[in-house]
């Protein structure tokens, strides 16, 4: 994580006015897809707290003028909290956890990774410090070359792409571009670390098709994903059959969730795959459909059950930024994977054979299972 968020640009170099501009001409050309969010200041409204003459234009908020130490707003179209606490760098990232990409004004605030702005209103000379990572050098009208303290500041370092500051498709392009080099890779993960007690015996040991379905849902997997590993209890790790990953749970006595952030322990960066062993229906069909259709600005992409028109949890891609909200479910005292997928901003998709999800967790849909398959 950064200041603010996972993916974040800071935007310096030109006066604030500019800055804010920019990033209303860029919006249409990245959201929906992208959920972006934008971080600023506003001192004048401070100044309005304090009683001077920029209350004329600036409200003082009612949390400041009443002593309150928190106001939340429901604005209809959006909703606002207003805090006078101090924003520490591990509240900001939470409170942006939602949102793909962070546009941040590099005049008053810091982020991994910038977007410098030539522009001779802005000097660079006193913010080189903030230049850890520059991805994109704009020029503002009339400029043509780089400042010469700017070039030596970056000369370590390959140039970053120069782009004109008027032309606003093409760093919209760049941010895009930008984003999707850095999506997760994609991890497999088999949950077989249940007990069973509807079925009597472990379902993962079970045999549908050639192999079991620990070894089947695995072999599935691998063919979207470079790394599969098999989510188990601890004391299961070493009856797994041979060629086959263990991820013992780190996260005790919580069902599917305990492995799934397991998972995410090992390998926060990752986006999981995640699968539960009792789909014997399930067809690579339906696995193709899901990963094509894989939206990384959401939380996670999921299936819509046929039975309930609620996501499937058990067959759901987990971006990274699900693991905070799982996180913070748990916290809550829920440790249901589903609700956190209703409450959360996921792409849901329709499934191509709907039939594929049914589980099988009693003898009797065993039986009734292995006929069908068998046909």
């Amino acid at each position: 994580m950064g200041e603010f968020g996972r993916h974040e640009l800071a935007i310096l170099g030109a006066p604030c006015g500019e800055i804010q501009a920019l990033v209303a001409r860029l919006l249409p050309h990245l959201a929906p897809k992208l959920r972006v969010a934008y971080v600023d200041a506003d001192h004048a409204a401070g100044d309005a707290a304090e009683g001077s003459a920029a209350a004329q234009t600036n409200p003082v908020p009612y949390v400041a003028a009443n002593g309150l130490s928190a106001e939340l707003v429901d604005k209809i179209t959006y909703r606002q909290l207003n805090l006078t606490r101090v924003l520490d760098k591990f509240s900001q990232p939470e409170l942006l956890a939602h949102e793909s990409v962070v546009l941040v004004n590099g005049n008053h605030f810091r982020a991994r990774q910038q977007v410098v702005i030539v522009d001779p209103r802005k000097p660079l000379d006193k913010k080189l410090d903030r230049l850890t990572d520059v991805r994109l050098i704009l020029l503002a009208e009339g400029q043509t070359d780089l400042p010469a303290v700017l070039a030596e500041h970056l000369s370590a370092a390959p140039l970053p792409p120069v782009l004109r500051l008027a032309n606003t498709a093409a760093i919209a392009a760049f941010i895009r571009q930008w984003y999707e080099l850095a999506v997760p890779v994609l991890r497999g993960l088999v949950l077989a670390g249940g007990r069973s007690e509807r079925m009597q015996t472990d379902k993962g040991a079970l045999h549908y098709h050639a192999l079991d379905q620990r070894q089947h849902t695995a072999a599935l997997l691998s063919e979207f994903c470079p790394d599969v590993r098999v989510s188990v209890r601890p004391d299961q790790a070493a009856e797994l059959p041979a060629g086959l990953k263990p991820l013992p749970d780190t996260f005790l006595n919580l069902g599917p969730l305990g492995g799934l952030l397991s998972a995410f322990q090992a390998d926060p960066n990752a986006a999981w795959l995640v699968l539960a062993c009792d789909l014997p229906f399930l067809t690579r069909t339906t696995l193709e459909f899901l990963v094509t259709n894989r939206q990384p600005a959401r939380a996670a992409t999921a299936l819509k059950s046929p039975w309930n028109d609620f996501p499937e949890p058990l067959v759901t891609i987990w971006e990274p930024r699900s693991y905070g909200q799982l996180l913070r479910f748990l916290a809550l005292g829920y440790s249901c994977p589903r609700k956190a997928l209703i409450n959360s901003d996921i792409e849901l998709l329709t499934p191509p054979v709907p039939e594929e999800l049914r589980n099988v967790n009693t003898p009797e849909e065993r039986a009734a299972a292995q006929r069908e398959l068998i046909r």
